[in-house]
């Protein structure tokens, strides 16, 4: 359901998330100051400021979860391309010494692997 979602590119993504937010803080905004006449209206600015650090609280943590997370996959990543990078260096080196059909048939194996990997982006 929400795959269409997950295949947006960065900034296409990044738009619908802001586009969301904004439209779901101006429903809180307009619910809130309907809501928010006479005697509601005092509640209402007396709750304000006592929700602000809370809420500053949430998201500081918040963020710095998904900062961690973010890092954690990065180096995931970065340490699977690595690895693959390092097995291909090994299959090279190691394919120079068998004959040349040998040779040349690996040799085309590691180009068109290498070829897919690329292609999948």
């Amino acid at each position: 359901m929400g795959d269409w979602f997950f295949n947006l590119s960065v900034p296409w993504m990044a738009l619908v998330i802001f586009l969301a937010t904004y439209l779901i803080a101006g429903c809180v905004d307009l619910v809130v100051t309907r809501l928010a006449v006479n005697e509601r209206a005092k509640g209402f600015k007396a709750v304000s400021p006592g929700m602000l650090p809370p809420l500053g609280i949430l998201f500081a943590l918040l963020v710095g979860f998904i900062a961690v997370e973010v890092w954690g996959n990065f180096d995931k990543a970065k340490a699977a391309v690595t690895t693959e990078a390092s097995a291909l260096r090994a299959v090279v080196l190691l394919a120079g010494g068998f004959p040349d059909e040998q040779r040349m048939s690996i040799y085309a194996l590691v180009d068109r692997h290498i070829d897919e990997s690329v292609n999948k982006e």
